[in-house]
């Protein structure tokens, strides 16, 4: 914060944005982190060559936010598992465009990242989780990932609109 005529020019310390508001002193927001993250967004390839780029992206939006290590791991094997389904099924055998938003918003600060395609419509959230209850051998194949992300995450969700899978996922970067 920078104290111009007698008014506090606030700038996030988290996210570096001006927010252009004067606020008299007396109506600091101590200790609050900016609410008004812009959304970015990422467009690529769906295809298992591009989960790097995918990665690099909301590593960099996440480290941006101050995003605990702990809470960025589990947020990278989630989009990795969302990726590489959209790049493996959404356009088999061949390949689509794939489009990812994030944006960090409140306080404490939630990430909310969604993943859009316009593949195969699927539901990733309808399918019944594995139970992990039974020994690996004896488990069918597949659905583990899908389970792990909702273990995860705080917040799933997915609809079809306007011929578009649209998955989004949130998660509070309050603490580890």
């Amino acid at each position: 914060m920078v104290l111009y005529n007698n008014r506090v020019i606030v700038t996030c310390g988290w996210c570096k944005t001006d927010l252009r508001r004067n606020y008299p002193e007396e109506e600091i927001p101590t200790g609050k982190k900016c609410i008004a993250m812009e959304i970015k967004t990422f467009e690529t390839e769906a295809s298992t060559e591009s989960l790097d780029s995918v990665t690099a992206f909301i590593d960099e939006q996440l480290e941006a936010a101050g995003c605990p290590m702990k809470t960025q791991m589990q947020i990278e094997l989630a989009v990795e598992e969302i990726f590489v389904n959209i790049a493996n099924y959404a356009y088999a055998p061949g390949t689509g465009k794939a489009i990812i938003q994030m944006s960090v918003t409140g306080e404490p600060p939630v990430a909310e990242i969604t993943f859009i395609d316009s593949g195969v419509q699927y539901d990733p959230l309808a399918k019944e989780d594995p139970d992990i209850t039974l020994p690996a051998s004896e488990r069918s194949i597949g659905g583990l990932g899908i389970f792990l992300t909702k273990k995860t995450m705080d917040e799933l969700s997915y609809e079809f609109r306007d011929g578009k899978n649209i998955f989004s996922m949130k998660k509070s970067l309050g603490g580890e």
